[in-house]
């Protein structure tokens, strides 16, 4: 019930589902609550009730804790026939946990992790890349469809974090360069709050550049697109499956050292657009 996970729970109760909510932190969950979904006292009692389960969660630890930990998924006596893991992960963590689920309780995993920040998941137009059987994301297609307007099979498990991945390459090597872009005219004296009207449509202008240009030149870091943290953690990833294929990494290892620096500055768990800050911090 995070910035992707509570926004993304509200259309699903917009869109007439029942819902069973549960978070490791009970109070993110009110909004749902209010709006009509039924609140879990651990993860157990969510799969006991549902048909579909559905994980958004910051990382490989917390997705572990809740599907094989005290009372977690794996626990229950009923886990559902498919499971949709939302959160960005390792695609070999995601290979693991995938099979010791469906090892100890038959449950497949389809991975899907998404794209397009807290705006897409509110309007529900998110692009959600999906890795597992293709029987399963069939079956699932009624579910994302109110979430995403753009879902794609990418073939067997743990392709959907790998394609998570390869977008969050192009993301974050972007949202850094944008806080280049800005300070540089700043730097020059040009007035960057008019950049993404003065650069929209052209060859430059994209929808990074859009949401995060004016935040960036108005310092304007409230609600959230996403934390600094949460790229952090992809790019790690990104650098580590990089190595190991043997793919250079020269853009996406300098964007992850500039948001080493911004986390280090006290702005890990602040909005993306704070990288602009570190441009700034040896003023």
């Amino acid at each position: 019930m995070g910035l992707m996970g509570l926004p993304m729970a509200l259309r699903l109760l917009a869109a007439g589902y029942e819902v069973i909510v549960w978070n490791r932190s009970t109070e993110k969950c009110g909004p749902a609550v209010d709006a009509g979904a039924r609140l879990a006292t651990n993860p157990a009692e969510v799969a006991a009730q549902s048909d579909l389960l559905l994980m958004c969660l910051t990382n490989a630890k917390a997705v572990e804790a809740v599907l094989f930990g005290p009372s977690g998924v794996a626990s229950a006596e009923h886990v559902p026939e498919v499971l949709i893991d939302f959160s960005s992960i390792h695609p070999e963590t995601t290979k693991a946990l995938a099979e010791r689920l469906a090892s100890e309780t038959g449950t497949a995993w389809l991975d899907a992790p998404v794209s397009g920040g807290t705006p897409a998941a509110k309007a529900g137009t998110l692009t959600i890349m999906v890795g597992g059987r293709l029987a399963d994301f069939d079956q699932v297609q009624p579910v994302l469809k109110h979430l995403a307007q753009n879902v794609t099979h990418m073939g067997p498990t743990g392709t959907g974090q790998m394609t998570k991945l390869v977008n969050q390459v192009i993301s974050g090597c972007t949202m850094v360069l944008v806080a280049e872009a800005v300070n540089l005219a700043e730097e020059a004296g040009v007035d960057a709050t008019r950049l993404a009207q003065a650069l929209g449509g052209g060859f430059a202008d994209s929808k990074p550049f859009q949401l995060l240009a004016p935040r960036m030149s108005a310092r304007d870091f409230e609600d959230p697109l996403g934390a600094v943290a949460t790229m952090q953690k992809d790019l790690v990833t990104v650098c580590d499956v990089g190595e190991t294929v043997g793919a250079s990494m020269p853009m996406t290892e300098n964007a992850l050292r500039l948001l080493n620096d911004t986390a280090k500055d006290g702005h890990a768990d602040a909005d993306i657009s704070t990288v602009i800050l570190t441009y700034k911090r040896d003023r």
